[in-house]
């Protein structure tokens, strides 16, 4: 999971941190929770607590989109088999697939091939009936992966306007305000084309508080937001995006003034199932930690804002407790997760969880902290590593280090120190995961 760990396993607080951003990672791995979640017997297909009775339909297709979706993909084509009529995801982990077309997209600016898979998406659920049951498989990275852009707006258009709300600092809520009225597919529009047949939606969430609507754009789920949401977005973070966007942003498409609200008539027929979390990571995380001997504490799974800030505040508790024994006596794992952000300033490589780790161990005060902060996905930023590791002992240029964080470019600083975290692709995505050890247990497995 971790191909880098023997390099980054200084002591047994770095183990213990590695061994928790592991078993994190692999608790939510779309294989696994899928498997969790579904069951046949027969023509009884059950997802969680739902009972689907398959011999109601004359077809099953599977749509969906997202880093997950080709696992996720294999794993209903091994319950369905036969009974599966056609399918098509987008992803940019592609894996082979019996039944299932996969098509490799981009991730985190849309390209071409993702918005040629996005309309074989919205295609096959248009040609959804009564009798059709849609099983819609999303997870984080589909609002890139699903573009589909509206009549009269480009794909480089699109892929334009994601780049500069990328690096505005603005929220996922508030980015996907603006990419649910720039698409023909997502903010609800996916379960209108596929209106009136049955559709199930699986589910991992990505993001803080997993409102449904926001995962992946919330393609079947009713939207809330306006197009004056996401003019407002733009003008917050003083962004000028292309004629058309304006255009578009300003009158609608002329026919459907909003996206669908919940009294839609094309939700009458639509159930959602959240199959996996953030919080799915934390409690294995802190499993871990408790085999480890150490007193796990989850200060929340729903941190935001500035990632170099959130360190602050982590190393201070951190600090706190070895000082006072408050809010845990050490030996203790702090756990969270979430989705910090980064304002960039600079130009440099790096990302949110690699100033996380960096800020918080220039932050805390003793080497008894180890700080350590992945993206579950594995990809952390602009860079091809998941995260970082680092106490403060490891920082041993300081002023390098502030300049870097200043300058957005902490990836340099880190790898050279042998301090980045290196999973490739993990297949899954359930935000952040960040882990504090807090002095060293006498379990020294």
């Amino acid at each position: 999971m971790i191909r880098n760990r023997e390099e980054l396993a200084e002591t047994p607080a770095h183990e213990t941190a590695l061994d928790c951003i592991a078993a994190g990672i692999e608790a939510t791995q779309p294989t696994r929770v899928m498997s969790e979640a579904l069951d046949r017997d027969g023509s009884t297909l059950t997802i969680g607590d739902t009972t689907v009775v398959l011999d109601e339909y004359s077809e099953i297709v599977v749509v969906g989109g997202g880093k997950a979706a080709a696992q996720m993909a294999n794993v209903i084509e091994d319950v369905l088999g036969d009974r599966l009529t056609d399918g098509v995801v987008v992803t940019n982990d592609p894996q082979e697939t019996d039944r299932i077309a996969v098509v490799e997209g981009s991730h985190p600016t849309p390209n071409e091939a993702g918005e040629e898979g996005a309309r074989r998406v919205l295609s096959l659920a248009d040609g959804a009936t009564e009798e059709t049951l849609v099983l819609c498989l999303i997870s984080g990275g589909g609002s890139a992966l699903l573009p589909a852009p509206v009549d009269g707006v480009s794909l480089a258009e699109l892929q334009s306007l994601t780049d500069d709300l990328l690096s505005s600092g603005a929220t996922i809520h508030e980015i996907n305000a603006v990419r649910k009225h720039l698409s023909a597919i997502k903010g609800g529009r996916l379960a209108a084309a596929a209106a009136p047949a049955t559709v199930h939606s699986l589910l991992l969430s990505d993001v803080v508080g997993d409102d449904p609507s926001i995962i992946a754009s919330g393609p079947t789920v009713p939207d809330e937001s306006t197009y004056a949401d996401a003019r407002d977005v733009l003008d917050r973070y003083d962004i000028r995006p292309s004629a058309a966007i304006v255009e578009r942003l300003e009158n609608g498409d002329g026919e459907r003034s909003e996206t669908p609200t919940a009294d839609d008539p094309a939700f009458e027929r639509t159930e959602l199932h959240m199959l996996a979390n953030g919080f799915t990571a934390l409690a294995a995380a802190r499993s871990v930690a408790e085999e480890h001997g150490y007193t796990p504490v989850i200060l929340s799974s729903q941190v935001e804002g500035e990632a170099r800030e959130a360190a602050k505040t982590h190393a201070a508790i951190a600090d706190e407790a070895l000082a006072t024994g408050n809010p845990v006596s050490p030996p203790a794992v702090l756990l969270s997760g979430g989705e910090t952000t980064v304002t960039l300033d600079g130009d440099g490589s790096g990302g949110p969880n690699q100033e996380f780790v960096l800020s918080g161990a220039l932050t805390s005060t003793s080497a008894d902290v180890v700080v350590a902060s992945v993206d579950t996905d594995g990809k952390d930023g602009a860079s091809d590593v998941a995260g970082a590791i680092a106490d403060r002992d490891a920082l041993d240029d300081e002023r390098r280090a502030r300049a870097a964080l200043a300058a957005n470019d902490v990836y340099p600083y880190l790898a050279e120190r042998g301090l980045v975290v290196d999973t490739g692709k993990t297949g899954t995505n359930v935000n952040d995961l960040r882990v504090l050890v807090v002095g060293e247990s006498d379990d020294t497995r």
